[in-house]
């Protein structure tokens, strides 16, 4: 049974810490060794399959266990101490008291923030002017903290390196078993070989979920192969078929008695122990098969039907909370800033958005399929207040009114150069100038675009009154074009060979004989170019070339077209990677500042970790192609 995930909630808080509960996750449900049928998950009916045997897929259910010890007596210096002490030991024995030591230790310090915070206050301090002080201990239990966690993550590292080595140990010993199965030989003169293969593989640990199934369906094949060759006494096998039968039955006992266990999560952990006991057990008489495994799968689906009813209460209330959570997200989406021209506007504003987030931080869990879309809305909508905020601080600054103040020279400048006909002259001045414009920094956004409109407008002028008189090409144009179409038909006809090194490079051969022609007329430039494009993509996807590289070849042609018409195509094309490179470092730097509030310590919060991360790697990545395409701009301006 694939486990029912109870989704993470996180919240945009502007200077707290925030605190991530840790949720329990469900178990998949094992399969059973033996069995006319097999045990389906809680939502499902039960299915038949014969003789279908395959392992159970075990998860840890995190849960935090009373600590052994009272921390919420000790100071924080002393919890810092005794977080050190437990960081030397073993990660499984300690990991619970630690997560209530950082519990205790951020509860002291909140306490000590509002303690300070009232203090400030009747000594006659305004709240939003509270800034808490730098507490160093805090500092120390963060790198402690950190500490912990990489020892905790080596520690699972080890864990699945082992699965794999036990994986492969499984592996050699299935090839064991069916040499003796397939052996021509009395087999009853291996049964003692065979059996000590059978506890070698019951003292190997235990082998990656994804290999599992189909491992424990080749184990039982060969096990059952092998006994059903065996031409011993009835005696001895009448006895093993006993001495087993008697171990299921004790199984079934302890399968019954689960169901009136209290803790739903924990009997169906005990359950899965159960299955997993069942299949290191040989088989039962053959007429008694059926019968035990019966016995069995009622237990089972008994407390899967519990498991299966608590989750489906848990779903009930998470729909709750949806409803709860959208009726806030309208609210601050409703919310109208738009007209706030003061610093009393903005404060009091801040301060309803931040009793929305307190109730947000409130409301539970939503369902999972929903719980990160809502989230993102939720969160786009406190962003849009807070960054609508900055804006109107930053607009304030006398930086931005200088920075302003020299652009608007740069135009008047560019102004006075757009009607001189001294072409190379008046390119190098105009190029000089958008320079100096680069190099200068933000101005308020109320005047960015028409500062940059004006600006570009007087450059774009007088670069095309320079393409008007240096137009003379229309000739080679088309005899251009007549050479491309010839190349796209090479293209086409391109065969790779059985070395791919050496295929690329041809390829990219002809492609570079296509980047050395010329302009072709412009009513066919957009047509020929595609037909190219298309031509090259299926060559590249018989080749398997990277996507990353496909752009930045797409990018080269384009550049060499931006180059044609002047230098100020290339600029404007620069400032909008630049703009797109600054959007994506501001968007990499939110994902990493909000992945600080999520614990990995749950299997959920290790989950959406890794989502997180995984966006922050494509943003890096595309972030790294909008560097390459910006410094292939610079080299051509250049």
């Amino acid at each position: 049974m694939s486990p029912l995930d109870l989704d993470k909630d996180s919240e945009i808080v502007p200077s707290e810490n925030t605190e991530v509960t840790k949720e329990t996750e469900t178990i998949e449900t094992m399969e059973v060794t033996e069995a006319p049928e097999i045990i389906s998950t809680a939502s499902e009916t039960v299915e038949t399959a014969t003789d279908e045997i395959t392992e159970p897929s075990l998860e840890t259910v995190v849960e935090v266990k009373p600590a052994k010890h009272d921390y919420s007596v000790n100071t924080k210096a002393e919890l810092v101490d005794t977080l050190k002490e437990l960081i030397g030991q073993e990660v499984n024995s300690v990991k619970d008291d630690v997560e209530i030591i950082k519990q205790f230790f951020y509860k002291k310090i909140k306490i000590e923030i509002e303690e300070l915070k009232k203090a400030f206050i009747e000594d006659g301090g305004e709240e939003l002017d509270f800034l808490a002080p730098k507490d160093e201990l805090e500092e120390k239990f963060k790198s402690l903290l950190n500490e912990f966690r990489i020892k905790k993550s080596s520690l699972m590292a080890q864990i699945e390196k082992d699965k794999e080595a036990n994986l492969l140990q499984k592996q050699h010993i299935l090839g064991q078993m069916k040499a003796l199965v397939d052996s021509n030989d009395d087999v009853s003169v291996h049964i003692n070989e065979f059996r000590a293969l059978q506890q070698k593989w019951k003292n190997i640990g235990q082998v990656p979920a994804s290999a599992s199934t189909e491992l424990w369906k080749q184990y039982n094949l060969y096990q059952e192969s092998f006994w059903d060759l065996i031409k011993i006494n009835n005696e001895l096998r009448e006895y093993d078929f006993k001495k087993n039968l008697e171990l299921k039955n004790s199984l079934c006992e302890a399968a019954e008695k689960l169901a009136n266990e209290d803790d739903v999560i924990s009997a169906f952990q005990q359950l899965q122990k159960l299955h997993e006991e069942w299949h290191e057990l040989g088989p039962v008489a053959r007429d008694l098969r059926e019968q035990t495994w019966n016995r069995f799968k009622e237990a089972s689906t008994a407390i899967n039907k519990k498991h299966q009813s608590y989750f489906d209460d848990i779903r009930k209330l998470e729909e709750e909370n949806y409803e709860t959570k959208n009726v806030l997200c309208e609210a601050i989406e409703a919310f109208d800033f738009s007209n706030f021209k003061s610093y009393k506007a903005w404060d009091d504003g801040t301060k309803t958005i931040l009793t929305w987030q307190e109730e947000w931080r409130s409301i539970g869990y939503a369902p999972r399929k929903v719980n990160q879309k809502l989230f993102d809305r939720y969160r786009k909508a406190c962003d849009a207040f807070f960054t609508a905020k900055a804006e109107f601080y930053k607009a304030s600054k006398t930086e931005l009114a200088q920075n302003a103040e020299k652009k608007r020279a740069l135009c008047e400048k560019a102004e006075e150069l757009k009607d001189s006909t001294e072409w190379k002259e008046t390119s190098s001045k105009l190029i000089q100038l958008q320079k100096e414009w680069k190099n200068i920094g933000f101005v308020p956004k109320k005047e960015s675009d028409e500062l940059w409109k004006r600006f570009i407008s007087a450059c774009d002028y007088f670069f095309e009154q320079k393409n008007k008189s240096t137009s003379g090409q229309r000739t080679s144009e088309a005899e251009n074009l007549i050479k491309k179409k010839e190349l796209i038909v090479q293209i086409a006809a391109f065969e790779k060979t059985d070395n791919p090194s050496e295929s690329l490079a041809a390829l990219r051969t002809i492609m570079a004989q296509w980047n050395a022609i010329g302009h072709v007329p412009f009513k066919d430039k957009d047509k020929i170019y595609k037909e190219y494009r298309d031509a090259v993509d299926k060559q590249f996807e018989v080749l398997n070339i990277d996507a990353s590289d496909r752009r930045m070849d797409s990018f080269r042609n384009n550049l060499k077209d931006m180059s044609a018409k002047g230098e100020n195509k290339l600029y404007r094309e620069r400032e909008k990677m630049m703009r797109t490179y600054e959007h994506l470092k501001s968007e990499i730097a939110t994902y990493e500042n909000n992945i600080g509030f999520f614990s990995s310590s749950s299997k959920k919060g290790g989950g959406l970790i890794k989502e997180m991360e995984r966006k922050i790697e494509t943003l890096k990545e595309e972030s790294k192609l909008i560097e390459q395409k910006i410094n292939l701009i610079d080299e051509n301006i250049e």
